[in-house]
């Protein structure tokens, strides 16, 4: 079996967060095969090599992946200092030490992606996986057809141009006063959706993902939780 770093592997027994399980080496509190060792650089063997932690025996957590439809006006964190509700409130039945894969800000619903698969997150977060990530987004008043071109081959935001992305514009309702457009991006940049329409003033009234690297909500309520298929775990493994 490959080796792993050392930080990595305690992380992956649910002890703690990669950061919390660096802290714990060079404060002198792991023990490698009954000997001390303080250097993040060190590597184990997870089938061969005994690792403890305050006198714990580790063994690694389950790999477990979680699909969240994730409601307005929850925090996508673990916890969070003005006791707002997190997206942990809805899956605390879940006994694995899982944790969102990106973000979902406050105000936005959708699809959210938990695991305690750090390999797996780490993936899909790099912004050389292109991976494709589509809203649906409801925008007060009408989109003018200019605009939605714009947004399809880049625009100008404070961190730069966007990249290419694909629109598909279901029209203005005139009895909501909302235009209704279908949005798929590759990268993953804070508030990217909102941003890009509000480059031409306009007002979002709900931004939902609904799809995220060919996962879709189908069939799942808001507010709701599942466990990935083993065929759906199979097709994020394969992105590269």
């Amino acid at each position: 079996m490959e080796l792993e770093r050392l930080q990595k592997y305690i992380a992956r027994c649910g002890v703690a967060s990669r950061r919390k399980a660096e802290e714990l080496i060079t404060s002198g509190k792991v023990l490698v095969n009954g000997k001390y060792v303080k250097e993040l650089g060190a590597k184990v063997n997870p089938t061969r090599d005994r690792v403890k932690v305050d006198g714990q025996l580790l063994e690694p957590e389950a790999l477990e992946y979680y699909i969240f439809n994730k409601p307005k006006g929850v925090i996508t964190s673990i916890t969070d200092p003005e006791g707002r509700k997190t997206v942990m409130d809805y899956i605390n039945s879940v006994k694995a030490r899982i944790y969102p894969v990106g973000r979902l800000d406050y105000h936005t619903e959708g699809l959210l992606l938990l695991t305690n698969d750090g390999t797996m997150a780490q993936n899909l977060a790099h912004p050389s996986k292109g991976v494709t990530k589509t809203y649906e987004v409801k925008v007060k008043d009408r989109v003018f057809d200019e605009h939605l071109e714009q947004l399809a081959v880049g625009v100008t935001l404070e961190d730069g141009v966007t990249a290419p992305c694909e629109i598909t514009d279901y029209g203005f309702n005139g009895k909501t006063g909302l235009t209704t457009v279908e949005i798929t991006i590759h990268e993953g940049r804070n508030r990217q959706v909102r941003r890009m329409f509000e480059h031409f003033g306009y007002s979002i009234h709900n931004l939902k993902r609904i799809n995220y690297a060919g996962l879709t909500l189908k069939g799942l309520k808001r507010g709701a939780f599942r466990k990935l298929t083993r065929e759906e775990v199979k097709q994020l493994q394969a992105i590269k």
